[in-house]
C-alpha cells in the first residue's frame, strides 16, 4: 500500500507503534473526566496507516475510536486492518478534517483528539479542535523541541477555544529518542467559523 517508507518490521514496531504508544500517559494523566475515561471518544485527524489511532484501539479496547482520514486508499487499507484484527471499537470516516469539523453531529463531539506527522501546529489547530467538546483534549504529538512551532501557534489555539495545559517530554519505548506531547485544553466552544473551507488552513494558517 506504500503507507510508510519504513518496510521493516522491527522498525515499524520501534518507530511507529512504540511512539504511537507513547502518547497514552500523556492522554490519561491529562484528561478531566477520569471517571468515564474507559468510554473515552477518540478521534485521530489524519490517520494515514493507523497511527496513532489504529494501536491506541488495539491498547485501549474500552475506548472508541474514530480514525478520520481523508484518502481513499488509505481508508481501505485502515478498513482491512480493522477487519483482520477484529477491533469493535473503531469507526473509520472518509473525509476532509475541514468538512467533517463542520458536521454537526460531530462537531465538538469528542473527548480527545490527536494527530501525529499531519501538519505544523497552526494548522492542526483548526483541523482538530472544532472536533472537540468543551473540556476535552486536543493532543499534538510533536518532536523533540516544538517550542517556536508552539509559541507560532498560541494565537490560532486561542481563536480555536483551547489553552496549554501540559507539555509532556515523553520517552519512547523505541531508540529514537525523547519525543514531545501537546497537551490542550478545550475550555470554550469554537467560534462557527472554523474550520475554514478545505485547503484554506494549510494555504492561510492563523
Amino acid at each position: 500500500m506504500n503507507l510508510t517508507a519504513v518496510r521493516d518490521v522491527d522498525e515499524v514496531m520501534s518507530r511507529h507503534v512504540a511512539d504511537s504508544l507513547a502518547i497514552l500517559p500523556p492522554i490519561n494523566n491529562s484528561y478531566c473526566d477520569a471517571a468515564s475515561s474507559d468510554g473515552l471518544r477518540l478521534v485521530d485527524v489524519g490517520s494515514g496507516a493507523g497511527l496513532p489511532g489504529l494501536i491506541l484501539a488495539i491498547a485501549c479496547p474500552d475506548w472508541k475510536i474514530t480514525l478520520l482520514e481523508s484518502m481513499q486508499k488509505r481508508c481501505r487499507f485502515l478498513e482491512y486492518a480493522v477487519d483482520l484484527v477484529g477491533l469493535t471499537n473503531v469507526q473509520i470516516l472518509c473525509g476532509r478534517a475541514e468538512s467533517v469539523g463542520q458536521t454537526l453531529d460531530l462537531r465538538e463531539t469528542f473527548d480527545v483528539a490527536v494527530a501525529r506527522a499531519v501538519a505544523e501546529m497552526r494548522v492542526l489547530a483548526e483541523y482538530c479542535l472544532p472536533l472537540v467538546r468543551i473540556g476535552g483534549l486536543f493532543v499534538a504529538a510533536k518532536g523533540y523541541d516544538p517550542q517556536e512551532e508552539m509559541k507560532n501557534a498560541e494565537k490560532a489555539i486561542q481563536s480555536m477555544g483551547a489553552s496549554m495545559l501540559q507539555l509532556y517530554r515523553v520517552e519512547s519505548f523505541g531508540p529514537y529518542g525523547q519525543r514531545t506531547a501537546a497537551v490542550y485544553l478545550k475550555d470554550r466552544p469554537t467560534p462557527k467559523i472554523y474550520p475554514r473551507l478545505p485547503g484554506l488552513p494549510s494555504k492561510m494558517p492563523l
